[in-house]
């Protein structure tokens, strides 16, 4: 039985690092990916290209709008004149945000009454519009609160006591609030499934159009040595692949890893159990490398977006939420962004590897079932 799979893994490594664009897709790609999503990737709103239309052009009016550019989240790229220049700015999407005081502004704010500010954002992201309407209100509440100080400590004569709520804010596992920190090592699951299902969706249907397939049929091999045959090197991958996007991610992007490397490795290896059965289900089911490509894609891009890698699970409907559960990219994000972000161990993970344990094995089942020493 050894020497059958030692034969099947020496076959498949000289088959797979002979062709040049192979090892392209294996080594390459990865590093690509890493370095689109982790400089693309990111919830993080700076520098938005705001116009500011100041009819009133006082001191309280150039002192807000300061506030605002120095916030460092605005970034005031034209002062309007007129009410048509700021609709074209907006419509032809050249700012995200507009900064709007009409006349009075400095004479309400003196005279004691409420002094009108409008903030008009394009709300075409919807994301990216309420961060910005956030900024929007904290800066023009600060503001507020401190021309209402002025104005108390004219009125009294005498400076104001200082305010008894001392508040202060403690982030916890990513405490600059870096959203790269988040996405990184969520890129390395991403990685791993997309490099291991493409390789392995098209392992079997590659024997069978290039004709090796009537090879394999007069050979004593089971179908659970042919499965290990394909899947171990494969595997191989996987775990070289992790390894460089790791170094990369920690290294170049700075993201700190708190946990266990053999944690790390261990729930990788579940994780390949999962994606490596997916891809050589697809294989058996496939009769052409087309369709297996296709079929490839059409499991990759529902598990992304089904695993809260971009949008939280906990935003989906109810019945979506429990599809969400059949799939792997779930479980294995958790464990990864915990192992970075948090350093906890198995006794927090360890719901999420029982699960990938649980559908790895099933997925390699059920592959190894599909596959028939025939060409039907």
């Amino acid at each position: 039985m050894m020497e059958r799979i030692a034969h099947m893994l020496r076959k498949e490594f000289i088959q797979i690092f002979r062709d040049p664009k192979i090892k392209g897709v294996i080594f390459v790609m990865p590093m690509v990916q890493l370095m689109v999503f982790g400089y693309a990737v990111t919830t993080d709103v700076r520098n938005v290209a705001t116009a500011v239309y100041d009819q009133d052009n006082s001191v309280a009016s150039r002192e807000l709008v300061a506030r605002f550019a120095g916030s460092g989240y605005f970034e005031v790229v034209e002062y309007v004149r007129d009410d048509h220049r700021a609709r074209e700015l907006l419509d032809r999407g050249r700012v995200v945000a507009l900064i709007h005081m009409k006349r009075g502004f400095h004479e309400d704010l003196t005279a004691g009454r409420t002094a009108r500010l409008q903030v008009i954002v394009d709300g075409t992201d919807s994301t990216t519009a309420g961060i910005v309407l956030d900024y929007s209100t904290r800066i023009a509440a600060d503001f507020s609160e401190e021309v209402l100080v002025r104005r108390l400590q004219r009125l009294r004569g005498t400076a104001l006591p200082a305010a008894s709520l001392d508040l202060r804010t403690r982030a916890w596992f990513n405490e600059n609030l870096e959203s790269r920190n988040f996405y990184v090592p969520g890129v390395i699951a991403i990685i791993v499934m997309l490099i291991t299902l493409m390789l392995t969706s098209m392992a079997v249907v590659r024997e069978k159009e290039i004709g090796t397939m009537e090879q394999i049929m007069v050979t004593p091999i089971t179908p659970m040595e042919f499965i290990l045959g394909k899947t171990v090197p494969f595997a191989f991958i996987g775990f070289a692949d992790v390894v460089l996007v790791t170094v990369v991610g920690v290294f170049w992007f700075e993201v700190p890893i708190r946990g266990s490397l053999m944690l790390l490795f261990a729930a990788t290896a579940l994780y390949l159990m999962t994606t490596l059965g997916a891809g050589l289900l697809i294989s058996t089911i496939s009769q052409t490398q087309q369709q297996a490509m296709m079929s490839t894609f059409f499991f990759f891009f529902p598990a992304v977006l089904l695993s809260g890698f971009m949008f939280p699970i906990a935003n989906m409907p109810r019945v979506i939420q429990w599809l969400t559960y059949l799939n792997p990219l779930r479980y294995f994000l958790v464990i990864v962004r915990g192992i970075f972000l948090k350093g906890v161990g198995p006794g927090v993970l360890w719901p999420q590897m029982i699960a990938l344990t649980l559908m790895g094995l099933l997925t390699l089942i059920l592959a190894a079932r599909r596959f028939k020493k025939t060409l039907a």
